[in-house]
């Protein structure tokens, strides 16, 4: 009797188990996802540059969690710096048309709330120029004269103005990437 009373009480302590960890990934997982997976860290520059440049927050996100996994210390092989990994001749440009003064370098593009400026506004410019995000994307990765040239050419581009096609695999899969992580951002969010 007490071998059946015990049975009972561990299947019961199993089922008690599996109904709480069902429960933990129903209702735990959108905000296991927010906080882990799609994280909005630095979000008060996020936001203020998001505002002041007209860029969406959920685009600066993607870009971050796919350029840096959100490390503002990352450096690249090729040497781009920071959160959104700005090469230094894409922050000069940026730092020219921004008609920026400040004693700003591109050592400063380690400093968080400096490299999400100089990468939002330059994602703003990307965006304005091409059009659409993923045709600014490829720029952000490529440069623009590669996405110029690119578009230039009609098995690659339509109408001139967008890609219907990416002919480099590293760009294609950087703007897929992106587009996935904005696409995450955007459902959580």
């Amino acid at each position: 009797m007490a071998k059946a009373r015990e049975k009972t009480r561990s299947g019961f302590r199993t089922l008690v188990a599996l109904v709480l960890i069902a429960a933990l990934v129903v209702f735990g997982l959108p905000e296991f996802s927010r906080r882990v997976i799609y994280p909005q860290k630095y979000s008060e520059f996020v936001q203020l540059y998001s505002k002041k440049y007209g860029v969406d927050p959920n685009l600066i996100y993607a870009v971050i969690k796919t350029e840096s996994n959100f490390d503002p210390n990352a450096c690249s092989d090729v040497g781009a710096r920071g959160l959104m990994q700005l090469m230094e001749d894409a922050f000069e440009w940026v730092k020219y048309r921004m008609g920026d003064d400040r004693e700003i370098s591109y050592s400063d593009m380690y400093n968080p709330e400096y490299n999400i400026e100089y990468g939002t506004y330059l994602l703003k410019l990307l965006c304005e120029e091409f059009g659409d995000n993923e045709t600014a994307l490829a720029a952000y990765h490529s440069g623009r004269g590669s996405v110029n040239g690119w578009l230039e050419d009609s098995e690659l581009s339509g109408d001139g103005n967008a890609l219907d096609e990416i002919p480099s695999d590293v760009t294609r899969h950087y703007v897929n990437k992106v587009m996935r992580a904005y696409e995450g951002y955007n459902n959580l969010y």
